[in-house]
């Protein structure tokens, strides 16, 4: 009676969307400890119905319900544990697993399969990220989520396809809209880029089948490029692909915020480049030009006697142009966070099993290029017979495979940082 007393009284300091937020929750301990597969899907659908009308407040008041309440019980937890210390058995051992798995997991698993489910759950994880920036209590909530979704989209489960003009206008659109590297202006735009001398792949889910979730655009040229512009110019002639060379993979954007930390773009790059190779066997080189957009702040914050220097504009001295290539090299050979190059994009190709061949000054003279890396571009040589070896460099060894040039570079920048680098590039012992 107390109990009660207490959640009707606390029920009129709530705010009608915390109201609604406590309603569906409700409808949530329903929906785990159902049974009957048909009723179970009845109330998946109405559960997911709920999340849609709930306001902002209200999803934020449920992921705080779904941290605090659907966490596992300690005492359970406690004794299973203590009971399989005691005796690792099968049975201890299940009855372990089943206590420790927070019953948020099989209520995302049931939502999961109402139509719309999956949509729906990316959008509540794009939300509970950005929540959990003001509390960080919701990680309980995420790596539960994050858990299941890097299940479900698993390479096994998603499709390979190839985008071109014949692709239905509603997912070209959405090319267009999501785009985050080079923006596609229009129509016409995206028209080039999907003539013969171009290519576009794009994973699917078979749950969000008109959805892509992440696409690589690449251009099909004798050498490997040093400036993006003659890729990115609209009016620019359309070649044979059959005389080409090199295989550009100019733009890769991965489209669902929900899918944050759940990587298979190294899938994307591997089957796009052995698929080309069988296509077109004349192909010979399979490199990137990819932007280096964490380098402009950290030169202006570890090198400010040269970086600082620069307004707006690109540096255009042979001075600038040298000691600024320096330090390019030295962020992208040398700069860690913890087991990982600093650079994200850096991090993705070098990850993948990329070698870090040339950086190219003036590649990129748009406004963003110039705030990223004050123009500067690089490329990524996959060389398919290498690419396991030097992932095993990379993440083994802590060493980033480059060209000499690019080494020597980075060497010659020591002497412009404001600080002793602590992070070298150089293999670790062990």
């Amino acid at each position: 009676m107390r109990d009660l007393l207490g959640r009707l009284v606390g029920s009129f300091g709530r705010t009608a969307s915390q109201r609604s937020a406590e309603r569906l929750a409700q409808r949530l301990r329903l929906l785990a400890s159902q049974r009957g597969e048909a009723s179970g899907a009845v109330l998946a659908r109405r559960a997911v119905g709920l999340y849609g009308r709930l306001d902002k407040s209200g999803r934020r008041h449920l992921f705080d319900v779904l941290a605090r309440d659907f966490s596992p019980d300690p005492k359970e937890v406690l004794d299973a544990a203590a009971a399989y210390h005691h005796d690792a058995s099968a049975a201890n051992l299940a009855r372990l697993q089943r206590v420790t798995e927070p019953l948020r997991q099989e209520i995302f698993r049931r939502m999961n399969m109402a139509p719309g489910g999956t949509a729906m759950l990316l959008a509540l994880r794009t939300e509970l990220l950005s929540a959990m920036r003001d509390d960080p209590a919701l990680v309980v909530v995420d790596h539960d989520l994050a858990h299941l979704l890097a299940s479900w989209f698993n390479r096994g489960f998603l499709e390979l396809r190839r985008i071109d003009w014949n692709t239905p206008a509603s997912i070209l659109e959405k090319l267009i809209t999501y785009e985050a590297v080079h923006e596609i202006r229009g129509f016409p735009d995206l028209k080039r880029r999907l003539e013969r001398d171009r290519r576009c792949f794009a994973f699917f889910h078979p749950a969000l089948p008109h959805e892509p979730l992440i696409f690589v655009e690449v251009a099909l040229v004798d050498e490997t490029p040093c400036d993006v512009a003659p890729i990115l110019a609209t009016q620019s002639a359309v070649e044979d692909p059959m005389r080409a060379r090199c295989a550009v993979f100019y733009s890769i954007t991965s489209t669902q915020a929900g899918l944050r930390g759940i990587s298979f773009g190294n899938f994307l790059i591997k089957q796009v480049a052995e698929d080309l190779h069988a296509e077109l066997p004349n192909l010979k080189v399979f490199a990137t030009l990819s932007p280096i957009p964490g380098l402009r702040p950290w030169a202006e914050r570890e090198a400010p006697g040269v970086a600082g220097a620069s307004d707006s504009a690109a540096p255009t001295g042979p001075h600038d142009r040298e000691a600024l290539e320096a330090l390019a090299a030295f962020y992208l050979t040398r700069e860690w966070q913890g087991s990982q190059a600093l650079d994200p994009v850096a991090r993705f190709h070098l990850g993948n099993g990329a070698r870090l061949e040339r950086i190219n000054w003036g590649a990129d003279t748009s406004s963003k290029g110039i705030a990223q890396s004050y123009g500067m571009m690089v490329n990524y040589v996959y060389d398919l017979a290498m690419v396991e070896r030097n992932h095993e460099e990379y993440v083994n060894r802590r060493h980033v495979v480059c060209s000499g040039a690019i080494d020597k570079l980075a060497r010659a920048a020591e002497p412009l940082l404001a600080r002793t680098p602590t992070s070298p590039s150089a293999p670790v012992p062990g």
